[in-house]
């Protein structure tokens, strides 16, 4: 009971501190105001939904946004929202984790990442590769917190659903970009865009490279895309996508802390032969036939295929592994709209089918011990699922689906040679507008997930587990979201989420493994954003997030790699129609290190984070200066347990950094 009072006693100060601006922005806006078109999202249903309807914590990004911030790249973007922490483990802007509700080593494969409603997120340990569409090809991104995604998405939703929707061609356009900056980092992207009668086009492409900010973080690599869009009438669309990605990147590695003791320096390594090699590309088709007013049916379509290879090292040895892993996803569903007198209904049902082949080449040495094999595994799931949200009066809407998912894994050569697994998911919700598009929401989802082909398998013994159970979790929300003004809205939310048999990678068994008791993750997510006037403008979050194991051998400990504490603060000034300038900072608390799920080490130390950028237009010039760690801080976002025997390792962050660049848009 006192640690609920705690996160009462936190929401209500946090949203009073929130209020008392209310006076200040309705002052100030006038300006500022322009009308605003209610909000829709698309991912929480797999359709254009009003976002008062949706149950849980929502946010939308525009390409504006994305422009607006000092980003390089999706993970840098999200750094300030709530609820997400970013780690960028190589420093060279391209080995992230996106964590959502504190998952820590395992973020990644708790949280799905979506392109254009496409499935990125791998069924392996790679999970989503964030270079694979560059921002400038970025139109919208959303972020639907907790496992509200399970039912509709199946797999990987635990934490949340970010789906990344890229750009349509409209009127001709064509432009250039070329950047450099610290670390000898050289950037360029081209695009060119345009529409006729019934279809539209974009293609874009880009290159980077740069030495990174430690020795052997130097990376290489090469991005392309299109989307073509063809419509007839009304009633039909059909999109047509690719992407294509490689790049070559060096693996720098952990700093443990023997090695400070023994003069190395924050940009050194120990693992100067390590390595990633990516070539990856996709094709999607997506046709889309509407009837009966907003009613519609489609089918997705989509193959990827994604070659790596890697060689890392540790006190146990080394591997070189080679894979090379394909996908094919089916994904039918219609969606059924229609107003019954006073009780408007929308009613979604589909599949999805994924069929994922992993060939793995693996050479190792592991304590001495060599060993090559050639292993195939393979995942198909089959997913079915229904989904309804009826309007019961203009301000109350319920809403509620279930999923029936089965998967069945082989193993060539294994033994046994198959895993078999079913596993269901259902939520319900309501959503009340008590004050024009102010609404409350509450919310209940039972989701899932399946260990991926690579915890069944490890590069470091070359052998094949199939003891490995799926994790499941019950997730609570209750939220709300507040118009002060059309141009100052503030977002409150109380969650929990409880999982049992969380999979977790054990150092001394050098194993993924089931947790042997329940872990509970609950807390406060706040976030606003307030123009005050047509030239300035504030964007902030503040999470409070307990992350710990209830149950088991690591009952009452923390869970690894989590804050508990995190906030953000983002000021952008417009001074002229020409110029802009924004400056972000963001507070990140002390965690345990990944692996430590004894907490017998200390903690990984706190930082402070400040990135700003300024921006000057003229006509069809752009130039911008961004400068990342303003401050110069000594920090490290990640840090892991390695060594035999144990010790505190750190990947340190990069210190003050710069991009330059410029940009022509025709």
């Amino acid at each position: 009971m006192k640690k609920v009072s705690r996160y009462l006693i936190i929401g209500f100060l946090a949203w009073q501190f929130i209020a008392s601006g209310q006076v200040l922005a309705a002052n100030n806006i006038n300006r500022g105001d322009a009308p605003v078109m209610d909000e829709v999202v698309v991912t929480a249903t797999r359709h254009e939904e009003q976002l008062s309807s949706v149950p849980a914590n929502v946010t939308i990004f525009t390409a504006m946004d994305i422009i607006n911030s000092s980003a390089q790249s999706i993970p840098e973007f999200l750094r300030n929202q709530a609820g997400v922490q970013i780690n960028d483990i190589s420093g060279n802007r391209r080995t992230y984790t996106v964590d959502l509700r504190g998952f820590g080593e395992t973020a990644t494969l708790n949280s799905l990442v979506l392109v254009d409603g496409r499935r990125v997120t791998q069924a392996d340990l790679s999970g989503s590769d964030w270079a694979l569409v560059p921002l400038e090809r970025i139109k919208r991104i959303e972020i639907v917190r907790g496992g509200g995604g399970s039912v509709l998405y199946g797999d990987n939703a635990a934490g949340g659903v970010i789906n990344i929707i890229t750009k349509e061609g409209e009127a001709f356009k064509t432009g250039a970009e070329v950047s450099a900056g610290s670390y000898h980092t050289r950037k360029a992207n081209a695009y060119i865009g345009g529409s006729g009668q019934n279809l539209s086009y974009l293609l874009s492409g880009s290159y980077l490279k740069s030495d990174g900010y430690r020795t052997n973080s130097q990376t290489e690599g090469s991005d392309a895309g299109i989307n073509f869009n063809y419509y007839q009438g009304d009633n039909f669309t059909l999109n047509l996508s690719s992407g294509y990605h490689q790049d070559n990147t060096g693996l720098p590695g952990a700093l443990k802390d023997s090695d400070f003791a023994a003069g190395r320096q924050r940009t050194d390594t120990i693992n100067p032969n390590d390595y990633a090699k990516t070539e990856d590309y996709y094709l999607k088709a997506s046709p889309k036939l509407y009837f009966w007013g907003d009613s519609m049916v489609s089918m997705d379509i989509s193959f990827r295929q994604r070659d790596f290879q890697s060689f890392a090292s540790g006190s146990w040895g080394n591997f070189m592994g080679q894979t090379k892993l394909e996908t094919v996803d089916l994904s039918p569903h219609v969606v059924l709209k229609k107003a019954w007198g006073t009780f408007a209904n929308s009613f979604t049902a589909g599949m999805d089918f994924h069929d994922v082949k992993e060939g793995i080449t693996n050479d190792s040495l592991f304590f001495g011990t060599p060993s090559l094999n050639n292993y195939t595994l393979r995942k198909e799931e089959y997913g079915y699922y229904i989904h309804d949200e009826l309007s019961v009066w203009k301000n109350l809407t319920l809403s509620g689906g279930y999923r029936n998912d089965r998967a069945h894994f082989k193993f060539e050569p294994g033994s046994p040679d198959s895993v078999k697994s079913g596993q269901e998911a259902y939520t319900a919700g309501l959503n009340y507008l008590y004050s024009g598009k102010s609404y409350l929401y509450a919310s209940y989802t039972k989701g899932f997930r399946y260990p991926v082909l690579d915890e069944f398998f490890s590069f470091i013994s070359n052998t094949v587990s199939s003891t490995l159970m799926p994790q499941q979790s019950d997730d609570y929300e209750l939220g709300l979201r507040h118009y002060f003004t059309e141009a100052f809205v503030a977002h409150l939310n109380f969650f929990r989420m409880d999982a049992k048999n969380e999979i977790f990678y054990n150092p001394a068994t050098y194993a993924n493994e089931n947790l042997d008791g329940l872990t509970r993750r609950q807390g406060v997510e706040l976030s606003f954003s307030a123009r005050l006037s047509a030239w300035l403008a504030l964007q902030g979050s503040y999470t409070y997030l307990q992350a710990e194991v209830k149950e088991g051998s690591y009952a009452g400990k923390d869970i690894p790699g989590v804050s508990r504490n995190k906030g953000s603060l983002g000021v952008s000034l417009v001074p002229t129609k020409e110029l802009s300038l924004s400056v972000n900072g963001v507070y990140v608390g002390s965690r345990p290190f990944i692996s430590d799920f004894s907490n017998a080490f200390s903690s990984q130390e706190e930082y402070f984070l400040v990135n700003s950028r300024i921006d000057y237009r003229w006509k069809i010039v752009k130039a911008y200066l961004g400068v990342n760690n303003l401050l110069n801080k000594e920090y490290a976002e990640y840090g892991v347990l390695g060594g035999f025997p144990l010790e505190k390792g750190y990947y340190p962050s990069p210190d003050r950094n710069v991009i330059v660049g410029l940009a022509l848009d025709f």
